[in-house]
């Protein structure tokens, strides 16, 4: 297999090199194929190598994104259906995985490790938002797609940093947590700094992202704790009560907010909440539990390759909504996203190694801001109504944040902190 992998590295070189040079003589049009087959290449060659390997799957994005550029209308309508609606149901079903794959003890992970955790939150939903703004205003970027990068920023992170985390040598439990509680947050915190820093861009509503994030974040997410609750054994009964309980009362929050903002369904709406996000969750854990025996790995592995899947997905329809505006400033804003994404990972670390956090502690801060929840950030510019624009930062920024992650993290990894526990006696979180 080796030979295979070196020999699709040399044939996706000599692509390149061919899409190169007929750009380079001005026959851009005939660039699609070696670009696209390329790419594919690449995405294979690339398993060559363990250090590499796990950039095959930001490979293949990089080369569903090129046929949308090439081809936008593929991705835009198939016939009278808009692939724009599929945005939101499919970034629940990655926020119910990454439910279904945490529990309880993520966010007991706070009295484990206050400072570590408060250090992690702080920084992240500074040096973010921060670091966002001034990339706005420094760049030459229509205020619509400069909104997006503000609106990264302000989003919490994602479960891929927990992945980073764990490849990096770094405290995973530390990760899961801040991610855990940064998401938790995000329905105050994200509209919030979002209406400051970038009111003066595009027109914020609060209230409405407020439920937006509900929608596409908490409740999903809840579904998957609950699922988590009876697919798999270490529960108590009690335990399981007082989360239904609890849950119970989020989606009576959501709906009380949606009445104040002039809803008049409020029963009708409770009950289709409590129908998806409290009885199918139960019903599907406890048929998981006798039916497939509660094995972990398989409902791991289908929600894997689904959220590999719609992440795909979506930043294809985004990039194809977007095509006419990427050409313009592409460069701009693939410079804007990398810069946004480094000095995350600088400033997170740096920031904890000042207050006298632990290296591997330090490490996991690093990818916990730098690494964005960037699919619930192009669920709410779609949501906006600016998909085509706002959402282009956020499609150009996940894939980036993988690329540079993972090679930050095999890096660090060939580096193991001193004084710390070895990574193996940590948790591996799944990639999602």
């Amino acid at each position: 297999m080796k030979k295979l992998f070196t020999f699709a590295l040399i044939l996706s070189g000599i692509s390149l090199l061919l899409a190169l040079g007929l750009f380079l003589t001005g026959s851009g049009q005939l660039t699609a194929l070696p670009v696209v087959g390329g790419l594919l290449l690449l995405a294979l060659g690339v398993k060559r190598s363990p250090a590499t390997s796990s950039l095959s799957y930001t490979v293949l994005i990089l080369s569903a994104v090129s046929v949308a550029m090439y081809q936008p209308q593929w991705f835009l309508k198939w016939g009278d259906f808009e692939l724009k609606r599929l945005i939101i149901p499919l970034l629940q079903i990655i926020m119910f995985g990454m439910g279904s794959q945490s529990s309880l003890e993520d966010f007991a992970g706070i009295a484990k490790n206050p400072k570590g955790v408060l250090v992690g939150i702080a920084s992240h939903y500074l040096i973010m938002p921060s670091v966002g703004f001034l990339l706005a205003v420094s760049f030459p970027l229509p205020p619509e797609i400069a909104t997006g990068i503000i609106l990264v920023g302000c989003s919490p992170s994602g479960l891929a940093s927990n992945v980073m985390a764990y490849i990096a040598r770094a405290n995973v439990p530390l990760s899961v947590t801040v991610t855990a509680f940064s998401t938790l947050l995000s329905p105050v915190l994200t509209p919030a700094l979002l209406q400051v820093l970038a009111g003066a861009f595009l027109p914020v509503d609060f209230w409405k992202m407020v439920m937006e994030i509900f929608n596409i974040t908490i409740l999903p997410i809840v579904a998957g704790l609950l699922f988590n609750a009876l697919a798999y054994p270490g529960q108590s009964q009690r335990s399981i009560i007082i989360q239904i309980a609890v849950y119970l009362g989020i989606i009576l929050l959501k709906n009380t907010i949606a009445l104040q903002e002039g809803a008049t369904n409020f029963a009708e709406t409770v009950g289709w909440n409590c129908f998806w996000f409290i009885g199918m969750p139960l019903l599907g854990g406890w048929l998981f539990q006798r039916l497939a025996g509660g094995k972990r790995e398989i409902m791991d592995r289908v929600l894997s390759s689904l959220s590999m899947a719609g992440i795909t997905t979506i930043i294809v329809v985004i990039t194809a909504a977007g095509q006419q505006s990427l050409l313009q400033v592409g460069l701009i804003l693939v410079l804007a996203c990398f810069l946004h994404n480094t000095l995350g990972y600088f400033l997170g670390y740096w920031s904890c190694r000042l207050v006298g956090l632990s290296e591997q502690s330090s490490r996991s801060v690093a990818f916990e801001v730098g690494m964005q929840n960037a699919g619930m950030a192009s669920g709410l510019a779609l949501q906006m109504g600016q998909l085509a624009t706002t959402g282009l930062a956020p499609a150009v920024f996940g894939p980036l944040m993988n690329t540079t992650g993972s090679m930050l993290a095999n890096w660090w990894r060939t580096k193991p902190p001193r004084e710390e526990e070895p990574v193996e006696s940590q948790p591996s979180p799944i990639a999602s």
